[in-house]
């Protein structure tokens, strides 16, 4: 493995475990057993290690969200599969919604591409919305307002799911995981057809 990879292996595996604020690129250095110098080379700061983990984050949810868009026909599975693969790729960028407002506050390099990101999410979601009610998933006469409070609301619980965590259950990886999935999966029932809300409470809601 090269050196910056080692690194960003490293950096991720401390920011997660102590948090954002709690880690410079002096504790990742001593932890690799490299020189500072050596790091600096590759990084000269901290900051320069976040824009590339929420770059990275956003262009795995970019995947995941065009993986949706481009399933033919769309059913309560793909919408299962993408909420859970959504907390998996959340989940490994974790430190990041731990400290979410601290590093939009300190890094206006990440704060600008999460305005953009919203704005643009807003109109890939009702474009996967429409795909759902095209296959009879979702209910036909949905107000398009409603359908834009859901994409404010999937935001809200994806970004804070394991802050909440950390609080109240405190969730290994496996369980949170699974845990979240189903809460961030309930979202879209009351959107769901007769039909579709009858296979989901028989296939993921615990008796």
């Amino acid at each position: 493995m090269k050196t910056k990879d080692k690194i960003l292996q490293t950096a991720l595996k401390l920011f997660n475990e102590k948090g954002y604020n709690n880690v410079t690129t002096r504790d990742i250095a001593a932890e690799m057993q490299i020189s500072a110098g050596n790091l600096h080379y590759h990084f000269k700061h901290s900051e320069e290690l976040i824009i590339h983990f929420f770059t990275h984050l956003k262009l795995d949810m970019d995947r995941l969200l065009e993986t949706l868009k481009n399933i033919p026909k769309k059913n309560l599975s793909s919408l299962y599969n993408y909420t859970q693969s959504s907390c998996e790729i959340l989940y490994t960028y974790r430190f990041i919604f731990l400290n979410f407002v601290d590093i939009l506050r300190k890094i206006p390099a990440i704060e600008s591409q999460y305005a953009q990101l919203n704005i643009i999410r807003i109109e890939e979601f009702q474009s996967i919305f429409k795909d759902f009610q095209e296959d009879r998933i979702f209910k036909e006469n949905i107000p398009d307002f409603i359908l834009e409070s859901l994409v404010t609301q999937i935001f809200i619980i994806g970004d804070n799911w394991m802050t909440f965590n950390s609080l109240t259950l405190k969730l290994g990886k496996e369980e949170s995981i699974q845990h979240y999935s189903i809460i961030f999966l309930n979202l879209f029932y009351p959107f769901l057809t007769e039909e579709q809300q009858y296979l989901y409470e028989l296939n993921y809601i615990k008796s």
